[in-house]
């Protein structure tokens, strides 16, 4: 059972209801403590020789983090500029002190790394974009500068991480639930209060296909009652192709219509359901699992039992944690959708995404 069965189960009694209450104010109290520590010197700020931006969310998942991150680090290597992405390596497998570095490892292990790090890694291969995990994430920076001499490094989600000193915040908000229910964890779904957004460079609206033009705006003037200079920028996830994996090839989206099933572990897995069906498929069977969810053989054999002749789509990061023998169990029909972050407004509005995170860098000449 995952947080979220669990807050619904509790939020139906009231004793439940004040269960979950007290624990967001311990939750809260205790960020509150830890954000004051780092700002009164009792904990130690460490800081790096090179540029460190932060791109991360003030609510629990489903925000659209990794594509940002993705879409972040393409900009930069395109530009020539050396960059190295720093990751904590949430629910990886075999969890070590030690700093884990993906870079030019093909036979890297994503249990050592974590699924979304790992999957960042294969995505930026082509483009030798370093992914450095450890829990000390400062120690990490440290190791990119000093194997990589990265001139920009990214903290992927690390808006509440405050041990590694970074210049710039860019946060991202969930156009379609932004605030949840305004609640902090695990009453609600925010990280922090929303007085934490005075701490933005940059205010990431995602998903805003999904919203409403009236709805957008709200969302804005609700972000600018807390930092009403911030810079706001709308964005949408695009389909660009499914993968054949079991051919190894890329699928035009036409390509695959009609019925299909689909899996996920995802924070929001509706978002992606409605992706498909956006592109036309009618789902007949889906799987939903927690976020980070290992997959087994006795998953992808429910999977292939079930599914009939339909094709089978699922996520580039439910993908990389395959076991080693899928192929002897799924031989036919898997499709990985292939989604890619858009800042709407054309090359004006992706140019003040860009400044964020390195102000000498225009792609505009």
């Amino acid at each position: 059972m995952d947080l979220q069965e669990v807050r619904t189960k509790l939020q139906n009694s009231a004793p439940g209801r004040w269960l979950l209450l007290g624990a967001s104010k311990l939750y809260g109290a205790a960020g509150w403590l830890n954000r004051f520590a780092y700002q009164n010197g009792w904990k130690t700020v460490r800081s790096v020789n090179s540029r460190v931006v932060c791109i991360g969310n003030i609510t629990a998942g489903g925000t659209g983090k990794t594509t940002a991150v993705l879409l972040a680090a393409t900009a930069l290597a395109k530009e020539g500029l050396r960059v190295a992405i720093v990751s904590r390596g949430y629910k990886r497998q075999q969890k070590s002190k030690e700093v884990v570095v993906l870079f030019d490892n093909p036979d890297a292990d994503w249990r050592s790394a974590g699924d979304e790090p790992f999957m960042m890694s294969r995505v930026l291969s082509q483009y030798k974009v370093p992914v450095v995990i450890s829990p000390d994430r400062a120690e990490a920076a440290t190791e990119a500068l000093r194997r990589f001499k990265s001139q920009i490094i990214l903290l992927d989600d690390g808006f509440q991480h405050h041990r590694l000193k970074r210049d710039a915040n860019i946060v991202l908000v969930d156009a379609k639930n932004p605030f949840g229910n305004g609640e902090l964890l695990p009453y609600g779904n925010l990280r922090e209060p929303l007085t934490a957004l005075q701490r933005a460079a940059l205010v990431v609206l995602t998903h805003c296909d999904q919203a409403t033009p009236r709805e957008l705006e709200d969302i804005k003037d609700k972000i600018r009652e807390y930092n009403d200079e911030v810079e706001i920028l709308e964005s949408e996830h695009k389909p660009e192709y499914y993968i054949d994996v079991c051919k190894g090839r890329k699928v035009d989206l036409k390509d695959v219509q009609g019925e299909a099933a689909c899996f996920c572990a995802l924070g929001h897995p509706e978002t992606f359901e409605k992706t498909l069906e956006n592109l036309g498929l009618t789902l007949k069977q889906r799987w939903r699992f927690p976020d980070h969810q290992f997959y087994t053989p006795e998953h992808l054999r429910t999977f292939e039992e079930t599914r009939g002749s339909l094709p089978l789509i699922t996520t580039f990061k439910d993908f990389v944690k395959f076991p080693d023998n899928w192929r002897e169990i799924l031989t036919k029909d898997v499709y990985v959708l292939s989604v890619n972050l858009k800042i709407r407004g054309g090359e004006e509005q992706m140019d003040k995404f860009t400044q964020v995170l390195y102000p000498k860098f225009s792609k505009r000449k």
